[in-house]
């Protein structure tokens, strides 16, 4: 029973739920809650098809089974309810299921990790090269004959700006856009995207990853937007935008520009109404179920016996 509703959960999450998503309206009115939104959902559909294989193969109501604690019942179930040796092929089959679904979504992740690092220490070595400080920016300013403006995440983060980006924007221009690439390496977007784009390598043919990829990639413009926007004219953003609509930043790096360029023009010279306090916590809320849903699912056998247990020592007292 545990194992069919974590599993119909799964293929609801990875089918119908970004469909959901994608319609919702509100993303653009709260982009930072709309990316924990599809990270969580991305989380809750792995949890639940890699928790539903191993409710498979143990069966669930051999935890929490006559046990005065959660940790005690996973000791109880190795020790005297669970026998590994009497486990069928299938039993053992869904526990690989299970491993095999987490080592995939761990290893897609830490494979893009590992090469954007790599690719970011080659570039900061060209920029060492090829640029200068520009301590009254607080930027690196490359000579380039494109319109460029990105920040270089890391542990020693770089925001960059070409010498063809200063001549074509105003003073007021570039301060606004290097506050967005500010905003991007405060939130540490470049792990969120990887997240993202290590997620849909892994599971390519599930359009959950994929639609998530797409939209992480446009939320995360659309918040850094959002923080510039606090200290600086919404219309300077959109000027910066303008200018820098067509260029396209190096790999692994976070530009200003880009093919979302567009609709946050119009975004930052139409700006929506923000969430109102109610809409942003029933939104969190969403984000806690789904982060909690399939372990608290899978645990439910256990934690029934528990309360069980407890209320029957209370009743002998």
């Amino acid at each position: 029973m545990i194992a069919a509703a974590l599993a119909a959960y799964a293929v609801f999450a990875t089918t119908l739920l970004p469909r959901l998503l994608v319609r919702a309206q509100w993303s653009d009115r709260a982009p930072r809650l709309a990316i924990s939104l599809w990270l969580a959902a991305c989380g809750s559909a792995i949890a639940s098809a890699s928790l539903a294989a191993v409710a498979t193969a143990v069966p669930t109501d051999t935890i929490g089974h006559e046990l005065a604690g959660l940790i005690e019942a996973c000791f109880a179930m190795l020790d005297n309810e669970f026998d590994p040796a009497a486990m069928s092929i299938g039993g053992w089959l869904a526990l690989l299921a299970a491993a095999l679904i987490v080592i995939r979504a761990a290893s897609g992740v830490g494979t893009v990790l590992i090469a954007a690092h790599r690719e970011r220490r080659r570039h900061a070595a060209m920029l060492r090269l090829l640029g200068r400080r520009d301590s009254e920016l607080g930027a690196i300013v490359l000579d380039y004959d494109e319109p460029l403006v990105y920040c270089l995440p890391g542990r020693h983060a770089k925001k960059v700006i070409t010498t063809a980006a200063l001549r074509s924007l105003a003073p007021a221009y570039v301060a606004a856009v290097l506050a967005h690439e500010q905003a991007h390496l405060r939130g540490r977007h470049h792990l969120v995207l990887a997240v993202a784009e290590g997620l849909s390598r892994a599971f390519p043919r599930l359009s959950l990853f994929a639609k998530a990829k797409k939209e992480i990639i446009r939320l995360v413009e659309l918040h850094a937007d959002d923080v510039a926007a606090r200290h600086h004219p919404r219309i300077h953003i959109a000027a910066a935008l303008v200018s820098l609509a067509t260029s396209r930043a190096p790999a692994f790096v976070l530009g200003a520009g880009g093919e979302t360029a567009l609709a946050r023009i119009r975004r930052m010279l139409h700006p929506a109404t923000p969430l109102r306090r109610r809409e942003k916590l029933t939104g969190m809320a969403a984000v806690g179920m789904l982060l909690v849903g399939p372990a608290a699912v899978a645990l439910l056998p256990g934690l029934s016996a528990l309360v069980a247990h407890h209320c029957h020592n209370l009743f002998l007292l």
